[in-house]
């Protein structure tokens, strides 16, 4: 299949200028609905304009840039790895990464992509939904099994013996209570899950007290068997009150079973910690070096800082080495940033004692770091680089998403080939619905998103442009709009007040096709719109404040997304 997505990607830096937006073609506006012809991501940071990567076999932390939370990672012992990651209540649901040496990533498509798949997403919370997948191979059966927890339905996996096509339908997991499930297949070709739940008898002693059970798993009959037990309480030391053990995963490594989890939550204090047993089932003994990763003991005011690291996973090269992803922010002030939880990737060191470590205590997460004998391709997942897309195959790459469902009653690439229709709505961008909304992830600090639209809104209400939002109640949207005769783009700021006009600039009926664009540098975004191809351009507002849709502000697991969005109900 031919995808629409053309590439431009530079690993170091980015080309000056940016490719002009559109297919230059003339189209007339269509009752009610809103014809976008063309979109360009350019991201332009400048860390990676600054440090450029020192060789070919270097790459840049995080490897997958932007809101990929929670990462899990598996090989089937060939050389082909797969990473997933969250991806809460948007359609499709668990993006997955294809590598042959842990550098060079490319998404392959998603692991949940019917919605058959994703059950109860309405009326969700956008940080509701799928929470930490885990993806594991079993060569028993030569099987890949993907596990995660949907808030709204409860734990459940998919499996397939193709991790580039269709997966299953969900199989429940209901003797599974919690979160965070993972799976581990021992050389015996038994299987167990291991999970992060309440506290004993439900009855916890503080605030995020928690514990990780483990329960047998047969993969011939994809049910669980015998008693599911506990073998943690609390975290690595007891006596500190540890919160939030979680996201766990079990590896066999020389006869001995280690539990790796994450403490602290996953904010500032988040960290991973490691145990040693003799049994899947332990007794598990936590090492006295724990953690093996954190960075809340450095410097809050350091130069570009690393924060929030944990909630890893680890695998083996057929070489032999040790290679781990986890979790962490790149805050630009304090604790502001839009990008969410990246994805970062480091190598694993073993003590002489037989203990697993990515950092030393007080050891900062770098920001490049090399994997000796890969040689870099052009295409790469992090740094600096443009994606432009003129909407001319039949499908939506894998980088678009929508919300809480597929939106094909909303969205066409065929209705009007070469564009992609937006079919205005009574649905407000603030509803816990699926929205007529078609986003991407931002994966810079410093970007450009631009699109260009053609549009004539018909009643007050109406309106079409792109939508940057965090959740429900923090959004900007520019849009084209309507007040009786009169018309203009204006920016809006959606929050639990409401939707309020912050900026606009008032246009002639006729200017029915217009570029957009959102312009982001650290802690402001600026908005504006052309009227001639991106030759001038029109300032509608200048240094909004960009720290309303960072996590800091909103919460949530997310990331900030934009993307076009069309409505009947401003």
């Amino acid at each position: 299949m031919i995808r629409k997505l053309t590439h431009i990607a530079m690993a170091i830096a980015l080309l000056p200028g940016m490719a002009a937006c559109g297919s230059g073609s003339k189209i007339e506006p269509q009752s009610s609905v809103a014809l976008f012809d063309s979109f360009e991501y350019s991201g332009n940071d400048s860390f990676y304009k600054s440090n450029p990567l020192p060789d070919e076999s270097s790459y840049y932390n995080p490897i997958l840039a932007g809101w990929y939370s929670d990462p899990s990672i598996c090989t089937n012992g060939e050389g082909d790895y797969f990473l997933v990651a969250s991806s809460f209540t948007f359609f499709p649901g668990v993006p997955i990464f294809h590598s042959r040496d842990l550098v060079n990533w490319k998404q392959t498509g998603h692991v949940l992509t019917r919605p058959s798949q994703l059950v109860n997403m309405e009326s969700q919370h956008v940080s509701g939904g799928i929470f930490a997948p885990d993806i594991a191979y079993n060569p028993a059966n030569k099987t890949y099994y993907m596990v995660t927890t949907n808030v709204g339905a409860g734990n459940f996996f998919v499996k397939t013996q193709d991790p580039f096509g269709e997966w299953s339908d969900p199989i429940m997991l209901p003797e599974v209570a919690g979160i965070d499930p993972a799976f581990f297949f021992d050389e015996d070709g038994k299987g167990y899950i291991v999970n992060n739940d309440d506290a004993p008898d439900a009855k916890p002693e503080y605030p995020g007290h928690r514990t990780v059970r483990v329960v047998e798993f047969d993969p011939a009959t994809d049910k669980c068997v015998g008693e599911r037990k506990i073998v943690v309480d609390k975290g690595c030391r007891p006596e500190e009150k540890p919160i939030w053990c979680e996201g766990p995963h079990i590896y066999k490594v020389d006869g001995k079973y280690y539990l790796m989890t994450a403490e602290g939550g996953t904010s500032v204090n988040h960290s991973e910690v490691i145990y040693k047993g003799d049994t899947p089932f332990g007794p598990y003994v936590a090492w006295e070096g724990n953690p093996i990763l954190t960075q809340r003991s450095l410097d809050w005011n350091r130069e570009n800082p690393v924060t929030c690291a944990g909630h890893a996973d680890l695998v083996q090269t057929p070489e032999g080495d040790w290679w781990g992803v986890f979790l962490g922010c790149r805050p630009v002030e304090g604790n502001k940033e839009n990008l969410g939880r990246e994805t970062f990737m480091l190598p694993v060191s073993w003590t002489e004692d037989g203990w697993p470590r990515f950092i030393e205590n007080g050891a900062a997460v770098p920001l490049i770091a090399s994997k000796p004998g890969v040689k870099r391709g052009e295409e790469v997942t992090f740094g600096n680089y443009t994606r432009t897309d003129q909407f001319t195959d039949s499908i939506l790459g894998h980088e678009w998403m929508t919300l809480r469902g597929p939106a094909s009653e909303y969205y066409s690439l065929s209705k009007n080939p070469g564009y992609l229709t937006l079919q205005c709505a009574d649905v407000k961008s603030s509803d816990k619905a699926v929205l007529p909304y078609v986003c991407r992830r931002l994966n810079h600090h410093e970007f450009c998103c631009r699109t260009r639209v053609t549009f004539l809104p018909e009643h007050d209400a109406q309106a079409a442009g792109l939508l940057v939002l965090k959740d429900e109640t923090h959004q900007y949207l520019l849009a084209r709009t309507c007040r009786g005769d009169r018309h203009f783009v204006e920016l809006r700021k959606i929050s639990d007040a409401g939707s309020e006009v912050i900026g606009e600039q008032e246009v002639t009926p006729d200017l029915t096709t217009l570029d957009l664009k959102v312009d982001g540098k650290g802690l402001n975004y600026s908005f504006s719109f052309s009227g001639d191809s991106g030759s001038t351009w029109t300032n509608v507002a200048d240094a909004v404040d960009a720290a309303f849709t960072t996590t800091d502000q909103a919460g949530g697991f997310t990331g900030t997304v934009v993307g076009p969005f069309a409505t009947n109900s401003l």
